[in-house]
């Protein structure tokens, strides 16, 4: 691994401000999103707020000294909204360029729009990234670059908790579902027919929408919206699902700065070589999951070191588990 330039930490620094301004500013604007008009029933005007793009609404009132007073109040607000993220977004595409120029950002594109779309919903604090992709926001929080090999991955997993109603993230994507969302940003994405839970796009990218396995009994949850993705059910997915959620600003290949949320960093190399220690898990994923493990390990020791290593830290884990772990990492280090 390779330490940022002060130029690219000087950026990175910036990005992530810059990005947090922009999200509030993002989601003050969607608030006006649908709207507000008279409508007039009966020869009398009533105040209607749209809550929808069906046009869908509420009555505020007849036409009244209050609600005409809402009616200016809204307009002004949405003008003032509009032109704040406009202002924002302005600095935002302007860093992007210096990001990309100094080769700051090296995460998939794809995936940067696809956070970018789910942040502007709210719909990304019911997710985490989990898998390959993660380790671009642990190596965004330790302002280091990681090994490219190790980064290359075709898919991102979208892992959803269980223990959320899944009608409430539904509502947030107004009735399209994810693959809605998804085809906003590639209108290539399907769903796919041997994986109900995957969408793919032309180019071969994969989206998985995943859960932890709640077990035999429970009832399964329901796709987000007519032929949307399925929420798959993984075994020991808890693990991750249990473990502090870190949102860490990333930066893509393009520049572009946007929120991933992801596990513990501990989490993700913990469960890393459980993963790699499974008889079922095919031989060229174990190795490559067990050297994201180590250069995790690394990162933690080197550059993170407020995340202890300690079984009281990772209580969400089985004690078991997470001394074999580190015994194994540990036993790998000393005989590499």
């Amino acid at each position: 691994m390779k330490p940022l330039s002060d130029q690219q930490r000087l950026f990175l620094v910036e990005s992530d401000q810059l990005y947090h301004a922009w999200r509030e500013a993002m989601w003050r604007h969607e608030d006006y999103r649908f709207g507000m008009y008279w409508k007039t029933v009966k020869g009398r005007d009533y105040l209607v707020r749209l809550s929808d793009h069906a046009g869908h609404g509420r009555s505020l009132g007849p036409r009244s000294d209050e609600t005409e007073r809402i009616h200016r109040e809204f307009f002004a607000g949405k003008e003032l909204a509009r032109a704040k993220y406009d202002g924002i977004k302005d600095r935002l595409t302007s860093q992007a360029r210096l990001n990309q120029a100094t080769r700051l950002g090296r995460m998939p594109h794809v995936i940067a729009e696809i956070l970018q779309k789910l942040d502007q919903v709210q719909a990304l604090s019911d997710l985490r990234v989990v898998g390959t992709h993660a380790l671009y926001a642990y190596e965004s929080m330790a302002a280091v670059a990681l090994k490219m090999d190790l980064l290359a991955s075709g898919d991102v997993d979208l892992l959803f908790d269980a223990r959320k109603q899944v009608s409430i993230l539904a509502k947030k994507f107004h009735g399209h579902g994810l693959l809605g969302l998804l085809k906003k940003v590639d209108s290539t994405f399907e769903v796919s027919r041997a994986d109900q839970f995957r969408a793919i796009n032309r180019d071969g990218f994969m989206v998985d929408f995943i859960t932890q396995d709640r077990g035999m009994m429970s009832i399964k949850p329901a796709p987000l919206s007519e032929n949307d993705l399925a929420l798959v059910e993984i075994a020991n997915l808890e693990w991750l699902a249990n473990s502090p959620r870190i949102e860490s600003v990333v930066v893509s290949a393009k520049g572009m700065p946007v929120m991933m949320p992801v596990s513990d960093p501990r989490a993700f190399m913990i469960h890393k070589v459980w993963l790699s220690n499974r008889y079922d898990r095919e031989p060229v994923k174990k190795q490559r999951d067990i050297n994201q493990a180590s250069m995790v390990l690394d990162l933690l020791r080197t550059y993170l070191p407020h995340y202890p290593l300690d079984t009281d830290e990772l209580r969400y884990f089985p004690k078991e588990v997470v001394q074999a772990a580190l015994g194994q990492l540990d036993r790998m280090a000393l005989s590499g």
